[in-house]
């Protein structure tokens, strides 16, 4: 029977450990002293503030399968894995070539196994998977018709055991929801997201895709200290 709960197994609330946040955060300073720091600093504030990388550590630990990160970054989910203890095959896409690049430097520099990067326009297409799916901060840069077809397809993608795992801002009439969409067009003019955020989804929608599709769905607040209306949605097939 599939179910949707919002107080299922507690999402942990402690902090990334700042020892790890440190180490990980070390391998994106530049190989010059006067370089760019910008990664550096971005990572460390990153995994010290947000609740994002213990909430998707939890949810995964419970799955051997390989992991697809739609929309990777600078490969930070495959950084906190194997600092969690989690050896999972990581495989990480994103539209910025530019990340994608930094990132492969970094992990083969930091010697992470059996992980790969890919520059992948999700709009366009999909990459070949089988496995676990993260989907972190993507949805709301598509418009809702691909948000769905991209949720079939990574649906299509789970065995029995693996585990879907988005966080996304909801939309919704709270001051949280108008923060997030204020925060993300910020971003876009910064030039950190190269792309502008066109739809969030809701929370109604995204448990009727996935429980139609038989997923067993949790859908648990993420919002930390954050003031952003962040949630993670964890649907697994049974």
């Amino acid at each position: 029977m599939n179910t949707t709960t919002h107080d299922a197994a507690p999402l942990s609330t402690a902090p990334f450990p700042r020892e790890d946040a440190r180490s990980i955060a070390r391998a994106f300073l530049p190989n010059h002293v006067l370089g760019n720091r910008y990664d550096y600093y971005y990572t460390l504030t990153k995994l010290r503030t947000d609740p994002l990388y213990p909430g998707v550590l939890q949810a995964l630990r419970p799955t051997t399968a390989p992991v697809l990160d739609l929309g990777c970054g600078l490969g930070l989910l495959a950084h906190a894995l194997r600092a969690d203890g989690q050896a999972l095959p990581f495989y990480g896409v994103d539209i910025d070539a530019a990340k994608i690049r930094r990132g492969r430097d970094v992990a083969a520099r930091t010697g992470l196994a059996d992980v790969r990067f890919d520059v992948l326009d999700l709009g366009a297409g999909m990459p070949d998977h089988r496995g676990s799916v993260a989907i972190l901060d993507v949805l709301q840069y598509l418009t809702p018709e691909r948000q769905r077809e991209l949720l079939d397809s990574v649906i299509a993608m789970l065995p029995p055991g693996a585990r879907l795992v988005i966080r996304s801002g909801l939309a919704d009439d709270s001051s949280r929801s108008r923060t997030t969409r204020i925060t993300d067009r910020l971003a876009n003019l910064a030039g950190w997201m190269q792309e502008r955020a066109k739809c969030y989804p809701t929370a109604d929608g995204l448990r009727t895709q996935l429980e139609g599709a038989g997923l067993r769905t949790t859908l648990r607040p993420l919002y930390g200290d954050t003031p952003f209306n962040n949630w993670l949605i964890v649907g697994e097939r049974t």
